[in-house]
């Protein structure tokens, strides 16, 4: 018995490392990044939970999103006596409404959470840090929207879900004491680009305030060009490398990791959108300071070979649902004050950026904040602790609560 189990955990050992490996794809850490050895710490964790996730499916004992779920939920907090916590439902969408218990004098502002995880991982209470944090520090009533999840229930089912929440809550706002002329919402990663979106559809709403603000943190925003300056910089950067991110929005979306390749070369963009593309994306709006780092122009703009039938299937990703960015110059002129968080190490900077200049080119107000020595998830392990946190979050975290405490 005893040696059946040795051969059984020496077995494991080896799929698990083997796993880990082919998940293990090179951190490639930029120089003048602080914290390198907390990072690659940080890399290799992700990645062996990546290859452990894989593993475990393939043996047939969970599902990788399972694992991956569990991992991002962590540990709860203890219990806060400062803030009132209530679990209910929206339309029968959970949510979890942290209110201070603090008296105020006027109405509180009020705020959505939309978390991060790439629409099939995430949850109220992987965020629950985070949200308590930002209502105790912005004396703001927060609703956590614990929207369902691909892939049991298909996209676009998660903005679907945020978007009723957010209707419902203005409704409904001053039962919790908040001002329906002050709601903001917010997001993280993923759950920056279902705020984003969730602000677009609401500019059509006649019969509800408009939104006060969206707050929108490290967002994807756009999947038309995977060759911008911070694709190219960051490509091998930890959490989001270039290739994953794709990966994490095909799995999303339940498209075939086939067309990775095509994807990434722009053959999915139609050539309507790509002449829009050209004046959108262009790297030519991305100021000099954040092209150094051996960057080689390969723009969107670029001639490139088309495949009709790619474009039919990728519609979805090039749809302002999912890339925000692409959304109508009518639309995008009629959105509310905006703060915007970009990290330097990450991917998406540049989706920021250019999101910045097009909101500035229609004379949207924004506030936005740059972390130099950031990489993406940076706000989330933020309230995990000093093992978990790094020093230059403490700057966004700052600058989102004074904004909230500006609105």
């Amino acid at each position: 018995m005893e040696l059946l189990l040795a051969i059984f955990l020496v077995v494991l050992t080896v799929f698990v490392v083997g796993a880990f490996y082919c998940e293990h794809p090179k951190a490639e850490i930029p120089p003048g990044f602080i914290d390198r050895k907390k990072i690659y710490i940080f890399h290799y964790i992700m990645n062996f939970g990546f290859g452990l996730a894989k593993f475990l499916e393939k043996i047939g004992i969970t599902s990788e999103v399972h694992v991956l779920r569990t991992a991002m939920d962590g540990i709860p907090p203890l219990k806060d006596n400062n803030l009132l916590i209530k679990d209910l439902s929206f339309d029968k969408i959970k949510v979890r409404i942290y209110q201070p218990k603090t008296p105020t004098t006027g109405r509180r502002r009020g705020v959505l959470y939309f978390h991060g995880g790439v629409g099939r991982f995430g949850s109220i209470r992987a965020y629950e840090r985070t949200c308590r944090y930002f209502t105790k520090k912005s004396n703001s009533v927060f609703v956590s929207v614990g929207y369902r999840l691909a892939p049991e229930y298909p996209y676009p089912t998660q903005f679907e879900d945020c978007l009723a929440a957010t209707v419902h809550f203005m409704k409904i706002a001053e039962d919790y004491g908040v001002d329906p002329a002050r709601v903001i919402v917010c997001g993280d990663s993923s759950g920056g680009t279902i705020a984003a979106a969730v602000a677009q559809a609401m500019t059509n709403r006649k019969d509800l305030p408009k939104l006060r603000a969206q707050i929108l943190i490290y967002p994807f925003l756009q999947a038309a060009s995977f060759n911008l300056p911070s694709y190219e910089q960051n490509r091998g950067v930890p959490v989001l490398l270039k290739k994953r991110t794709l990966i994490l929005g095909l799995k999303y979306l339940n498209k075939e990791e086939s067309v990775l390749d095509a994807v990434l070369k722009g053959a999915h963009v139609p050539r309507d959108l790509d002449l829009k593309c050209k004046e959108w994306l262009n790297p030519d709006n991305i100021p000099e300071d954040f092209k150094s780092r051996d960057y080689q122009v390969k723009g969107v703009y670029q001639e490139k070979q088309y495949s009709e039938d790619l474009c039919r299937q990728a519609k979805p990703i090039l749809d302002p649902i999912f890339s925000p960015l692409l959304a109508e110059d009518s639309v995008i002129a009629q959105l509310p004050e905006t703060f915007l968080l970009s990290c330097e190490f990450d991917v998406l900077r540049d989706d920021v950026l250019l999101y910045k200049k097009r909101l500035e080119d229609h004379g949207i107000k924004v506030t936005w904040c740059h972390l130099e020595q950031g990489f993406h998830g940076i706000i989330f392990l933020a309230n995990y602790g000093r093992l978990a946190s790094f020093k230059t979050a403490n700057k966004g975290l700052q600058m989102i609560a004074d904004f909230l405490k500006s609105i």
